[in-house]
């Protein structure tokens, strides 16, 4: 915050030298103080102020009464600073026959009577700047160090002046007419300033109420070089050094916003009022009685919703109103429900515990044209840290670029950076020719510098979208980087007795509750380097998906087919709701990973919190019942070869595109009860699903055994579910063989710790989240670290299909990288092909985007001298 020499003022473009005012506005942007006096808004981005920095000429300073500890006068020469009379008692720190050894005089030095004044320099002196003292004292008005007129009786704004005589005396090591380097002093010299400027703190404080200073703030740095918020003083007197300004600062309250302005953005915090003790912020424990927030909450009945801090995002293109949409909603765009039994018949005598019904849900098809599907509000918060310099960085502004291709005018895209901190650098726009020309060219002037703070980019993120006057009814956000936060866990550059949870990472209103729907945060692991176990959380508070990317050439593959999915988002807020019809049956539990599942206490009833879904996409639920013998029905029971109704399933959603609420139902579950029930085939779909979700549980299971050490135990349980499939009677299933080829390859970079480090950890996180939520993520490795040969005998566990340059999100990725590695030759031929991990989630949409992806990526490689990062 503290001005140098190499600053610039972003009004004149003049620089800002050592003694000259700055103001750093709550926008961050730096100016003289002269320049924006008075103003409301922003010289820059117009940005509005809650608080415009005025300026004036200073007063002149009034004489101050002598007092024993005066800092303004010089007291009149009475007595010491303990009483003592000037000729009685020596000063104890010089010696009438020792000379001075900093004066360039051998006189010997006379005791001085008082060892503590500052005040007045010896007479003939000269000071620090070359006048004498002597004319400084015969002068009857003096020349301040900032130009300011003062009148004698003030000779030195900061001098520390005791009760007692003034003798001459020779000059002290401070007094000796030139300074300790040489240069002469001024006519109000100032003992503790030499020839530059303290230095200033890393972590800069307000210097008058001790409080952080961060982005957002107002701050003024006074020409002695001290910072401090502009609310927190105003005068022409420095509240720390008491050097007198040559300009009187002021607050003075932005003028009323017309009807059409954006309203203004306070300060994130200001400190409590009537307080007898300084006011230090400490965000880690930050008092609630005081009735101060710090970043975005969720909204409760005793929590105050916060006052946003970004409010310029562009305006919709229309208002979301299911009313003006011309036709009904088609047959084929809605939710389709179904049910699927065990076994299709159970024994009429018999009574089944934990009989296994699945329930299927299906979103609406894609919509025919861009216009028809619901607009999007995109913020993607990017790591322009110190490591993504490079290949890196221009593979990350290629992928941007293919992003904003895709967006529709109706679409929205905000982007925000972080290194050592986080900025926005282009509001909430909408993505029409000019909206896409100016995000851009904001990517294209990203530069990779300092450290990694992942928190302040989320924070950052929170803001722009707790701040929009304007919604799309679809939001979300993407985060990438490829390193550790080094700030907010704990790292070299995190404050004191900070937290290690990495949920401190995630924002108040991007964590997801219950009653709190927030908009998802994708996170993408880029590189071996990255914190897979964080970037796995944050996706696991928010309800988004965690993807891993080793073979950073198909960034943009990874990138496109998660926009493929938001883009298509056909179905919010959708609820699962089941209901037992015959009395004797009820549910026992449900399996629905991620997704928020409840069951009465009675059992009769059960539901599944689902929320959005993209176009064409699934979701599959076993629920575990009890069906009672025919004992036990009463008069419900069935006659031989009848059948018994077990549960009835229904739904309601709010159609994304339209807002309507939506209730569609499927026909009932029931099992048909004969007198014996022998020799039934189980369904396939309840035992692939079955199969899923134990894989699902056994990859958690081996990545907390691998997490503490128990690397060939982790490989065992992987191994086991392996075989497994055989006695599933699922050998030959598709779905299930993809399936094995993922377990396979996470039992090969769990078995060795070192391949766990550097990739294991990263896929099987990305495989459970994949797994529980039901939804395509990406795992794009360099090649397969797998043995070809699987326990089956086969050479292969994918299906035909899986080829090595899926190109589907998964572990399928190109062979022979740009990079070198991966080609298909030597030891990696004896490999088998790289496994497309949830490559049954993937969508059509997500499908088709990667495919336009992966075409974009050849036809710039293909362009005379094009390259991996396009042509050149």
């Amino acid at each position: 915050m503290a001005s140098s020499s190499g600053s610039q003022c972003e009004a004149c473009r003049g620089g800002i030298g050592l003694w000259q005012a700055a103001f750093t506005s709550e926008c961050a942007h730096t100016f003289h103080l002269r320049c924006v006096s008075g103003s409301a808004a922003c010289p820059v981005c117009a940005a509005r102020w809650s608080d415009a920095p005025a300026t004036g000429p200073a007063p002149a300073p009034a004489p101050a009464p002598a007092t024993p500890f005066s800092f303004a006068s010089i007291p009149p020469p009475s007595t010491g600073l303990f009483g003592q009379l000037p000729s009685s008692t020596p000063n104890p720190f010089s010696s009438s026959s020792t000379p001075d050894p900093f004066s360039s005089s051998s006189t010997p030095n006379p005791a001085p009577a008082n060892a503590f004044s500052f005040a007045t320099p010896p007479p003939s002196s000269a000071g620090l700047f070359g006048q004498t003292a002597a004319a400084a004292a015969n002068s009857s008005s003096q020349t301040g160090l900032f130009g300011q007129t003062s009148p004698s009786t003030t000779q030195n704004p900061i001098s520390f002046s005791f009760s007692g005589p003034q003798p001459a005396s020779p000059p002290s090591p401070l007094f000796t007419g030139r300074s300790l380097f040489g240069q002469q002093t001024p006519s109000t010299p100032n003992p503790f300033w030499l020839d530059s400027a303290p230095p200033a703190t890393q972590t800069p404080s307000c210097a008058v109420c001790h409080g952080a200073m961060g982005r957002g703030q107002a701050t003024v740095t006074s020409e002695c070089d001290h910072t401090f918020h502009l609310r927190c003083f105003s005068g022409s007197v420095c509240p720390v050094c008491g050097a007198r300004w040559r300009y009187e600062v002021t607050v003075a309250q932005s003028p009323p916003l017309n009807p059409t302005s954006s309203p203004p953005r306070p300060p994130l915090f200001q400190p409590p009022a009537n307080t007898s003790t300084p006011f230090r912020f400490d965000p880690v424990s930050w008092p609630s009685a005081s009735g101060i927030s710090f970043g975005p909450q969720p909204p409760s009945s005793d929590t105050a919703r916060p006052v946003p801090v970004f409010n310029d995002d562009e305006p919709v293109e229309r208002p979301l109103d299911g009313r003006d949409t011309a036709q009904e909603t088609a047959s084929n765009r809605v939710l389709v429900l179904k049910t699927h039994c065990e076994h299709p018949a159970v024994a009429r005598d018999s009574a089944v515990d934990n009989f296994t019904v699945l329930v299927h849900a299906k979103g609406p098809a894609a919509a025919a044209e861009a216009s028809e599907r619901a607009p999007l509000d995109l913020v993607t918060v990017l790591d322009v840290s110190g490591s993504m310099s490079g290949p890196k960085l221009e593979l990350l502004k290629k992928s941007m670029g293919f992003v904003i291709d895709h967006l529709g005018p109706s679409d929205r895209l905000s982007i925000v950076i972080f290194s050592s901190n986080a900025r926005r650098i282009i509001r909430l726009t909408r993505m029409s020719d000019g909206g896409k020309v100016s995000a851009k060219r904001a990517v294209e002037s990203l530069a990779a510098t300092s450290t990694t703070n992942i928190g302040d980019g989320l924070r950052v993120a929170a803001e722009v979208l707790d701040g929009c006057r304007h919604r799309n009814p679809i939001a979300s956000v993407i985060l990438l980087s490829d390193g550790e936060d080094n700030h907010t866990l704990g790292g070299f550059f995190s404050a004191a007795g900070c937290s290690k949870s990495y949920n401190d990472l995630v924002p108040l209103s991007l964590r997801r509750s219950n009653d709190h729907r927030c908009p998802p945060v994708h996170t993408f692991g880029f590189g071996m380097d990255h914190d897979a176990a964080a970037m796995h959380a944050i996706a696991e508070a928010t309800g988004g998906t965690f993807s891993f990317i080793q073979n950073q050439a198909v960034l943009q593959d990874s990138f496109a087919q998660c926009i493929g999915g938001l883009l298509s988002i056909a179905v919010q807020e959708a609820r699962v709701a089941v209901e037992c019809l015959h009395p004797g049956v009820r549910v026992r539990t449900v399996k629905s990973g991620r997704y928020e599942s409840h069951v009465v206490a009675d059992g009769r009833a059960a539901s599944v919190d689902v929320g959005e879904l993209y176009a064409d996409e699934e979701r599959r639920f076993l629920l575990f019942l009890d069906v009672p013998g025919d004992g036990a029905a009463g008069d419900g029971a069935a006659e031989d070869g009848g059948v018994t109704p077990l549960i009835k399933v229904s739904s309601t959603y709010k159609d994304a595109a339209t807002g309507r609420s939506v209730d569609v139902a499927c026909e009932d579950a029931s099992v048909r009860r004969p007198v014996v029930a022998a020799d039934m085939e189980p369904c396939v779909e309840v035992a692939r699903e079955l199969f899923r979700v134990e894989a699902a549980e056994d990859i958690a299971a081996a990545r907390a055994a691998a997490e503490r050490g128990e690397h060939a135990k982790a490989a065992r349980i992987l191994d086991r579910r392996q075989e497994a499939l055989a006695a599933a009677g699922l050998a030959s299933d598709e779905r299930c063989a993809e399936l094995v080829a993922e377990l396979r390859e996470l039992s090969a970079r769990v078995a060795d710790r070192r391949e766990y480090e550097q990739t294991g950890r990263a896929c099987l996180l990305a495989g459970m989240s994949s797994h529980a939520q039901q939804r395509a993520s990406t795992v794009q490795l360099f090649a397969s670290a797998a043995p070809s040969a699987s326990p089956f005998g086969a050479t292969t566990g994918c299906s035909p299909g899986a080829s090595m340059g899926s190109p589907f999100g998964g572990f399928g990725q190109l062979q022979g990288s740009p990079f070198g590695f991966g080609a298909s030759t030597g030891a990696s031929a004896a490999r088998a092909p790289t496994p497309r991990f949830g490559f049954s989630f993937a969508t059509p949409a997500m499908q088709s985007m990667v495919e336009s992806s992966r075409k974009a990526r050849e036809q710039q490689q293909s362009e005379p001298g094009g390259s991996l990062f396009g042509p050149k």
